[in-house]
């Protein structure tokens, strides 16, 4: 179980940046480019953007210049973030990050000029605009909350330095933290982050998951203070952006580039801390008594109802899994996915210094990345269906989209993918009578997509609201502020079902999703969508499906309202999350009476 060092991995369970840039020098080529063009658009447009002719021609040129900087973006991170240990990757992303940012600075003037033009201008340039058009409505909404141009161009050189809160926390987190091994019954066994979130979490052994639990977050604990600090610094510095661009709150400031309302924000946050926290009680009393617990305790939860029925897959048996289970989506769908692993678009490897959890990236004009460390189980077939959700979204909206039209909000953005996971449920599903079978799938349900996205993400906003309240009435935050939120969040939600495990609370640690804005509530935003869409699906086949093709290709276009009209599921009311709480209370409810019929087994 010892990770391996990224030298030490086998290629053909790496991904293939060459796929962007077949070399280095390519991408400083590319970057020098960027520069020249952007000294162009400064020269030519610089001043001259009171006419609307002008103020469209800027920013075709300018986009241009985006899709660069992109590029070169995701050449550089995506390197780090498989190895965070290898110098050269940090170095290439300083030296990109503040060319960048010289770049960003320079051209700040555009935004700055167009919103001091008159609205009457304004509107006319966005008459005769085509692929900006949706990105100059979006700024004439912005116009209340500009800056001086003087100021937006002091802040967009400062872009790198407002990062300092993430990279210092993915620094102490995945650089300098390291693990020592543990104990347990005169075996060591090593740890490490993905080790624990991978393995050790689902340890059928309670000695082992347990002692993996105290040494993981005994490890924790020495960094709290280092993390906390990063944290009050990200959130105190988006309390000062809001209050310095005129917002409310800081709330209507991050919500305001999803173009949801508080309302729908809070509805995710507070409908399922009230009505869900039943059902998932409920399942936590199912997992202690399949398992014969002493106690049901906060190191348990990830616990599979049926471990020894884990089925075992290789990475290329997910291949076939994957096709076939979304297939309903369509053969283009299906060449996607069998081009994601011929052409090595997929980073399965487990090796030190690497990212943990997994994600999608998909630079504008490129194939999509995903990241992931591959553990050969059933679950990571999941996660590949969710992440390759994210490239057959942006896959579609990029080819029809401009650039400006590919920025969807991220209220909405989970919704492809964790709509891929319920698809290859529903796949699965269809197999197989055999009851053993059914409830594994459905637990997969239960104890991945909807724990991972109702439950683990979700308790993540309700925390993180409150730590927005503190700072919003000017005030700030520390480890043991932080630790007694997330506890005070964990009782809350289990009660008296679930101890609460010592360094339990520190969980707010783990995730980077803090710095991102209001991003965790998101999770469960999408997944309301998808099961509802899903469902349709289920109910009324090949239309509804194309229905939700057309949502793939909007992009930015609509805002989440307009993108799940499109799907005919309508988000303004409470009705869509209130059955998806009784869908999922459904599902556990079958789970349960499984087990019974399975094991003899009773659940109350």
């Amino acid at each position: 179980m010892e990770l391996a060092m990224r030298k030490d991995v086998p290629v053909n369970e790496t991904w293939d940046l060459s796929l962007i840039y077949e070399t280095e020098e390519k991408m400083w080529a590319d970057l020098e480019k960027a520069e020249t063009q952007t000294a162009e658009i400064v020269k030519n447009y610089k001043g001259k953007l009171d006419d609307p002719d002008n103020i469209v021609a800027c920013l075709n040129a300018k986009e241009e210049v985006l899709k660069t900087l992109y590029l070169v973006g995701s050449y550089t991170e995506l390197a780090i973030s498989v190895d965070y240990y290898d110098s050269r990757n940090q170095e290439n992303g300083a030296r990109t990050g503040a060319r960048m940012a010289k770049i960003d600075s320079e051209l700040s003037f555009v935004d700055s000029e167009i919103l001091q033009a008159s609205t009457e201008t304004l509107e006319k340039a966005i008459d005769c605009a085509t692929g900006c058009r949706n990105y100059l409505k979006d700024l004439l909404a912005k116009k209340a909350h500009q800056l001086t141009p003087e100021t937006e161009k002091a802040l967009s050189a400062l872009g790198q330095t407002f990062q300092t809160p993430y990279n210092v926390y993915n620094m102490s987190k995945l650089a300098d933290m390291k693990f020592d091994s543990f104990s347990v019954n005169g075996r060591e066994y090593p740890l490490g982050y993905s080790l624990f979130e991978d393995d050790y979490e689902y340890e059928i052994d309670t000695d082992v998951r347990r002692a993996a639990f105290r040494a993981f977050y005994d490890k924790l604990a020495q960094y709290e203070n280092t993390t906390a600090t990063a944290y009050n610094a990200q959130c105190t510095m988006e309390k000062t952006m809001a209050d310095l661009r005129s917002y409310r709150d800081v709330f209507e400031s991050l919500l305001s580039d999803q173009k949801v309302t508080r309302e729908m924000y809070d509805r995710q946050i507070d409908l399922i801390t009230e009505k869900l926290a039943p059902h998932m009680r409920k399942y936590a009393r199912l997992l202690q008594k399949k398992h014969g617990l002493d106690k049901m305790t906060f190191a348990d939860l990830k616990l599979a109802v049926d471990p020894e029925f884990d089925p075992r897959v290789t990475i290329e048996e997910s291949r076939e899994y994957v096709k076939k289970g979304l297939a309903i989506l369509g053969e283009d769908y299906v060449a996607m996915v069998e081009k994601a692993y011929k052409e090595r678009w997929i980073d399965f490897a487990k090796n030190q210094g690497k990212s943990t959890g997994g994600f999608c990236a998909s630079p504008y004009g490129k194939n999509s990345y995903i990241l992931l460390s591959w553990n050969d189980r059933m679950a990571d077939v999941f996660t590949i269906a969710h992440e390759l959700g994210h490239a057959g979204h942006f896959g579609r909206t990029n080819a029809e989209q401009s650039l400006y039209d590919t920025n969807v909000s991220t209220y909405f953005i989970e919704a492809p993918s964790t709509m891929n996971e319920l698809i290859m449920a529903h796949y699965l599903l269809k197999t197989s009578d055999d009851k053993r079978f059914r409830r594994w799938v459905l637990s997969s349900m239960i104890g991945h997509t909807y724990y991972h996205n109702f439950v683990t993400h979700l308790r993540e906003a309700w925390y993180q609201r409150e730590v927005y309240k503190i700072i919003d009435r000017g005030g700030s935050v520390n480890a043991e502020v932080l630790s007694g939120i997330f506890r005070k969040n964990l009782e809350l939600f289990w009660g008296e079902d679930v101890e609460i495990t010592k360094g339990a609370e520190l969980t707010w640690m783990r995730q980077p999703h803090y710095y991102m804005g209001l991003y965790s509530y998101t999770y469960s935003a999408g997944l309301t969508v998808a099961t509802q869409v899903c469902k349709r699906i289920e109910e009324e086949g090949q239309p509804a499906v194309e229905d939700w093709k057309n949502v793939l290709r909007s992009g930015s276009t609509l805002d989440p309202v307009g993108l799940a009209a499109l799907a005919k599921i309508d988000i303004t009311t409470d009705a869509p999350l209130n059955d998806t709480i009784d869908y999922i209370g459904s599902i556990i409810d079958e789970i349960c009476k499984l087990t019974e019929e399975i094991d003899g087994i009773k659940v109350d």
